[in-house]
């Protein structure tokens, strides 16, 4: 038996999310039936990240058990024969029999964009949020410094985000503006429920000039939901890579 760790690229206009649903096209459910015709083996994957309905990934992870002797890095290319043209493995390699993707420490870096312009751009409307009004850039990129490091986050996650612990340690949050188009980065070590789209919500409201840049420390302590802003349209978020340290996995 062998452990084989999957890198998954994704669009997810077209899907309810990563994780399997009854009924729903998943992006796990598609990835576990070509998995199981390539392999001939009944394949259920473990997921890192289990993003919602539309959003979309160029690394998520996800792993899983196989007695196949393909080669572990030749699997992500017979794969692809049997996925859809809006989903795509990146690579494939195998991992100790213990790595589990959402228990081991990681790195997870998303990005959100928004389309900041007078009109939409057509070409852009599943991969951004659309805004027309004018934004204050420098009050946001002030606004999320107060969010970098160790905070609970409990203000920025959904209400009924069932969890043992909402504290969570942002590495970077970075606001950058290139012509109509704004991107936010957001790296940390683990993302609670509805969290990343949470924080983008707040953050719009400080450039709208609805919420001011030292606001998200009353926000942070409040420890209440209601506090920050509205949670921004899934469409504009893309996981951009899950990162792990794979000398020291392969050390223990």
């Amino acid at each position: 038996m062998r452990r084989i760790k999957l890198e998954v690229a994704y669009d997810g206009t077209n899907y309810h999310g990563w994780q399997v649903q009854p009924g729903k096209t998943t992006i796990e459910g598609v990835v576990n039936k070509a998995l199981s015709e390539l392999l001939q083996e009944d394949i259920t994957v473990i997921g890192a990240s289990r993003t919602d309905s539309g959003v979309h990934a160029k690394g998520n992870v996800a792993v899983f058990n196989t007695v196949s002797r393909i080669p572990p890095e030749k699997i992500c290319y017979a794969l692809n024969r049997y996925l859809p043209w809006d989903i795509r493995a990146q690579s494939s390699v195998e991992v100790p029999l213990w790595f589990h993707p959402r228990k081991v420490e990681s790195k997870k870096t998303y990005e959100y964009k928004i389309i900041n312009r007078n009109i939409a751009v057509p070409t852009e409307r599943l991969y951004s949020h659309f805004v027309y009004y004018d934004m204050d850039i420098g009050a946001m990129e002030e606004a999320a410094g107060y969010l970098v490091g160790e905070h609970d986050f409990k203000s920025f996650c959904s209400v009924n985000t069932q969890v043992s612990s909402t504290v969570r340690r942002i590495y970077k949050l970075q606001v950058e503006k290139e012509g109509y188009l704004i991107k936010i980065t957001v790296c940390g070590n683990g993302f609670l429920y509805n969290m990343v789209r949470i924080i983008v919500g707040t953050l719009i409201e400080v450039g709208r000039g609805r919420i001011a840049p030292k606001d998200m420390v009353k926000i942070l302590k409040g420890l209440d939901r209601s506090l920050a802003g509205p949670t921004a349209p899934a469409h504009g978020l893309t996981l951009s890579c899950i990162e792990y340290d794979m000398n020291q996995i392969f050390k223990e």
